[in-house]
């Protein structure tokens, strides 16, 4: 990471101190992870102190850590089962579980300086009520209006303080939360125009969940120890 942005770092770290941690980055960019109940008041020192500057948010996203750092792939034969390779999932539509792991759903935060010509990545993981909830931002950077929409409609984490909070994406009277990671690949119900009734109208999904990868393993010299080096005329 360049000079300027290691400098940047440390004045992160020494305005907020322990309400921040500096997570490592393998693509040199700048990511802080920052306490729930400080993130509303740091946004705003953020945008507004003039070392800083974050005068823009870019995006908001949200994320779900179910299954962060399981795989199925470590094995050598062929196989059509496993999350990891779009297979069946047990779904898990309305989780009436009375909290969630702490560090399941975060959400990130990328932001600009204009002024300064600098990046900024802000993880605010939104702890274990369930619902999860954590303060919007809306007030202090207003784009985040549909940003934090979009990701109360796919993980279902809601934003306190947020002026409209309704589904964005999906229709009003859809179920679940799509992009959490156990929510069911095909979804729970689909719609079809029915002519008897003359609206649309919504029926359980009939498709027939399949497996998306390739079940058979090819020996490729690209990857092969034993084929490295070898062309098509060595025996």
């Amino acid at each position: 990471m360049n000079p300027a942005y290691e400098t940047l770092a440390a004045r992160i770290e020494e305005r907020f101190g322990e309400y921040v941690k500096r997570i490592p980055s393998t693509c040199n960019e700048l990511t802080f992870e920052v306490d729930s109940d400080h993130f509303h008041s740091i946004a705003l020192e953020l945008r507004d102190e003039p070392e800083f500057g974050f005068e823009m948010l870019v995006d908001a996203c949200g994320v779900d850590y179910l299954t962060y750092g399981q795989d199925e792939w470590t094995t050598q034969e062929a196989t059509d089962s496993g999350f990891s390779r779009g297979a069946i999932r047990g779904p898990v539509i309305l989780d009436e579980a009375d909290e969630f792991d702490p560090r399941r759903f975060a959400v990130v935060y990328h932001l600009l300086s204009i002024s300064h010509n600098k990046r900024l990545r802000l993880r605010v993981f939104v702890g274990a009520n369930n619902p999860p909830i954590t303060k919007s931002v809306v007030d202090v950077w207003s784009c985040a209006n549909w940003f934090e929409r979009e990701v109360f409609d796919m993980f279902g984490i809601l934003f306190e303080g947020h002026p409209d909070l309704r589904r964005i994406l999906t229709d009003y009277g859809f179920v679940g939360h799509p992009f959490r990671k156990d929510f069911p690949l095909s979804g729970s119900v689909e719609v079809h125009y029915d002519a008897e009734l003359g609206r649309v109208a919504y029926q359980p999904v009939n498709i027939e969940p399949r497996i998306s990868v390739p079940r058979v393993i090819r020996r490729d010299n690209r990857y092969d120890s034993e084929l490295t080096g070898r062309t098509g005329n060595d025996k």
